[in-house]
């Protein structure tokens, strides 16, 4: 079941970036990349493209501010649906993201970045003693990581989903997630 979902989720991924490629040229993707995280009794799982901004912001001593767009789609596996213990559901999360990203300038080596951006959920979020009130929600994040010279990337952040209190219940959640990319 997990897998014909993540097959469905890369090709929606695959056809977003199909799509956005026939927009335009500038928007072909410069990374793709994989995201597992977990929080209290969830799990989520994710496929995500990005385009650089390749902009370089505050330069100095060989870093510099950069960032680029993220495009995300990926599961969520509630384990304690409605507070009842066993009683699983899932439900997608399609999301899009700037995220700001302190690196050097070469593009490898550590990096620290932040990014704050808008989702859509699938169903409304109701697990374990968490709750958000709209499909709508806020998804922002505090990450660090590392960029190998052969292009890939692993990385870890720390994610907040919430609909910023615009209705009520609006409990939030927060996720620890692992990334694994590679860069073109």
């Amino acid at each position: 079941m997990f897998a014909k979902k993540l097959l469905v989720a890369a090709v929606a991924i695959l056809a977003a970036q199909s799509a956005f490629a026939a927009a335009s040229d500038l928007l072909v993707p410069d990374s793709v990349s994989a995201d597992y995280g977990t929080s209290a009794k969830v799990r989520m799982e994710r496929l995500s493209v990005q385009e650089d901004w390749n902009v370089h912001w505050f330069e100095s001593n060989g870093t510099h501010l950069d960032g680029y767009f993220d495009l995300t789609a990926g599961t969520w596996q509630e384990k304690q649906y409605k507070n009842v213990s066993g009683a699983k559901r899932d439900l997608w999360d399609i999301g899009f993201d700037p995220v700001f990203r302190w690196e050097n300038v070469s593009k490898k080596g550590i990096y620290y970045e932040g990014g704050i951006g808008v989702h859509r959920l699938s169903n409304l979020y109701n697990n374990d003693t968490y709750r958000l009130s709209t499909l709508f929600q806020f998804g922002d994040h505090i990450g660090v990581g590392y960029v190998f010279n052969n292009n890939w990337e692993v990385g870890a952040k720390v994610e907040h989903f919430s609909n910023g209190g615009y209705r009520k219940p609006n409990t939030g959640i927060n996720f620890f997630d692992m990334k694994v990319a590679y860069h073109f």
